[in-house]
């Protein structure tokens, strides 16, 4: 029996010498000794040589969270010459000090979590760990900076990468803006070369307008589904020149999302001039030729392609790959701030998002890059941005965007430089929030260019015939004042992209508390999610810039290439079994796993499990009416005892 201090963590709300007191008179225990840091290397060489001196059969540790040193313990237990599926951890840092405020009622619980920990160390199973072999393949979900870097890193190691995106084009949020903060650089420049690296890359296969359907198995043999929907273009004769788009009847009729409705787009299109792949698309919900089998005459498309590559009979396709690896990077949406009336976006085309204004600004956007008021078409001449637009707010959503504050610096600087020193320029804000390299200097700098800052909440936006304006009280100056503005621009919160519910589900990986998929540790394992395998690169863990995204997305490759790197894994053993004297062969345990992990036998009439595919979930425990489902390690029997002894 081992006692952690964890610093003070533990030992100032529990007595670890009355807690080490208590563990020696507990039937069973050898001995028991307390560390001031039981992880540390003189921690480990405590156990080690204790497990040596006493021939010890099983060890129990009385620290933080099995979460964070569960697997060290178990290595330390093993080399000392313990099994180290004989380890136990009693959790007194999280259940206990933390959590307990009187420090005799912390130590008395400690003492039943002790007594719980040891009289199941006692009818702990000595396990060990099965192989498997590994398939040296992985499988990039989301085609925007965070997947490019991802799977560029992956195949640059020498591994064979499946790069699935939903949309047409390469690209994501990035392909939107116009320059980057705050080096100012063209955000075309930087991510159209990555784009071509990956449509040229011998390595990657470019699976555009694709989703993932269904992944089954596990960390190194994963088979996934992917439906490839049918852009009704021949791709191979496609040459991308954009005729079909300019003949279609509905050319300018449909809302064009990429220009976030701005501007309007044909049935058939092709996203962005840099799009990769160049190829066209039809979009099936509005072709009058998908919708009602009839466009006119005679489809105008397919007259003007002199390529032949309008193909109306395409159907979608289903694909299975094999890989050992996923990396999820499935990016952000903005909030729709339209639900937020106080500030107006649904009352006036003048109040528009950070995003909206990109395209604004973008050369490449609906007004080649002038900067107009949508709902007349002149030069606005005042310019207000409203910051944490939804975001920090407890009846929204509480966290920070990450990156409004800088998106709306650089903004400004753009809009003096396009429209001169004469407009002139708000921002209201709460604080700003300037933490990456170059950032607090950039906000410098920015304050320097004729920027009036209003440190203050708005109130509600008023809509008039004179324009937009709302008050706003300066915390700093101490004084109230009214803004009225041509031009009204908010920057909302962001948010898990469209669909992250429903992927989730397919890849049985957990969310948090907003929406984002949650990592299996935000400190020691932040690219590693709950299931082995599979891990997350960029914006769809948590909101964060280009930078952190980039680096983010190198983490999870680096995962991944040490899973799909190795000839044979290690599969965890802490997983179910069934007793074949007490399965009824009722299958109820096949229903209800996720992971397909059993099977009847077709001879005996007993499920059987798949070692490799099971997760030791316990939902076949759970379910199972005749008691035959059993995890190991974590039996009815050990469970029973340790709360006996506990309560």
């Amino acid at each position: 029996m081992f006692v952690c201090h964890c610093g003070i963590n533990i030992a100032s709300k529990v007595d670890i010498d009355a807690l080490v007191t208590y563990s020696s008179s507990l039937e069973g225990v050898t001995l028991a000794k307390d560390y001031k840091y039981m992880c540390s290397d003189q921690g480990a060489q405590l156990i080690q040589s204790s497990i040596k001196e006493h021939d010890l059969e099983a060890v129990v540790i009385a620290s933080c969270s099995p979460r964070m040193h569960e697997h060290t313990f178990r290595g330390v237990a093993s080399e000392g010459g313990v099994n180290p599926y004989r380890v136990e951890i009693a959790n007194i840092r999280e259940h206990v000090s933390w959590v307990t405020e009187d420090p005799k009622e912390a130590t008395e619980k400690a003492k039943r979590m002790v007594a719980g920990a040891v009289a199941k160390a006692k009818l702990l199973e000595p396990l060990e760990r099965s192989k498997s072999p590994v398939t040296h393949t992985a499988l990039v979900i989301g085609g925007g900076i965070a997947g490019i870097q991802a799977a560029l890193d992956i195949a640059d190691a020498g591994f064979k990468v499946h790069l699935v995106e939903r949309e047409p084009t390469l690209g994501g949020r990035m392909a939107q803006l116009d320059k980057t903060f705050p080096t100012l650089d063209c955000s075309s420049c930087i991510l159209t070369p990555k784009m071509m690296e990956v449509k040229n890359h011998p390595d990657i296969e470019l699976l555009t307008y694709s989703d993932v359907l269904s992944v089954e198995g596990a960390v190194g043999n994963f088979t996934v589904k992917v439906r490839r929907k049918p852009r009704f273009i021949d791709f191979d004769k496609c040459t991308g020149c954009g005729d079909c788009t300019r003949a279609c009847r509905l050319k300018d009729r449909i809302e064009d999302e990429f220009n976030m409705g701005l501007s309007k787009r044909s049935a058939v299109y092709i996203p962005f001039p840099q799009a990769v792949p160049l190829k066209a698309t039809i979009d099936p919900k509005n072709c009058l030729m998908l919708r009602f089998g009839k466009c006119g005459d005679g489809p105008l498309c397919v007259k003007a392609c002199e390529a032949c590559a309008i193909d109306f009979g395409q159907k979608e396709e289903v694909i299975e790959l094999k890989v050992g690896a996923i990396v999820t990077a499935t990016g952000y949406d903005i909030m729709d701030p339209s639900g937020l009336y106080e500030y107006g976006y649904s009352l006036s085309k003048d109040v528009i998002t950070t995003m909206e204004l990109e395209r604004l600004i973008s050369s490449s956007g609906p007004t080649a890059g002038k900067v107009v008021r949508p709902s007349d078409g002149k030069t606005p001449a005042s310019v207000t941005f409203i910051l944490c637009v939804g975001s920090r707010d407890e009846t929204s959503h509480p966290w920070c965007c990450r990156i409004g504050c800088m998106s709306a610096l650089k903004h400004l600087h753009l809009l003096k430089e396009k429209l001169g020193h004469e407009v002139e320029l708000n921002l209201c804000y709460m604080d700003i929030r300037s933490f990456g390299k170059g950032y607090e200097e950039f906000y410098g700098r920015i304050r320097g260019e004729g920027v009036n800052l209003f440190r203050g909440r708005p109130s509600e936006v008023r809509i008039g015939k004179d324009g937009i304006k709302f008050d706003i009280y300066d915390t700093t100056l101490n004084k109230l004042f009214e803004i009225r503005t041509d031009l009204l621009v908010l920057a909302p919160a962001l948010i898990p992209r469209e669909g992250a519910e429903e992927l989730s589900r397919v890849l049985h990986l957990s969310r948090g508390a907003d929406g984002f998929l949650l990592e299996a540790h935000p400190k020691l394992r932040p690219n590693d999610t709950f299931v082995g395998g599979i891990y997350l690169a960029g914006t769809c863990q948590a909101p964060r810039d280009i930078a952190d995204a980039v680096s983010h997305a190198s983490g999870a490759a680096s995962r991944a290439l040490g899973t799909i790197s190795k000839e044979t894994l290690e599969n965890d053993p802490l997983i179910a079994w069934v007793d074949p004297e007490l399965c009824a062969g009722c299958g109820v345990c096949m229903e209800v796993c996720a992971y397909s992990a059993r099977t009847l036998n077709e001879v005996t009439g007993i499920a059987e499990v798949n070692e490799t595919l099971c997760t030791g979930c316990g939902a076949c425990i759970a379910a199972c009416p005749s008691n035959a489902s059993v995890h190991k390690n974590f039996t009815k029997q050990q469970l029973i005892r340790m709360i006996d002894e506990m309560v």
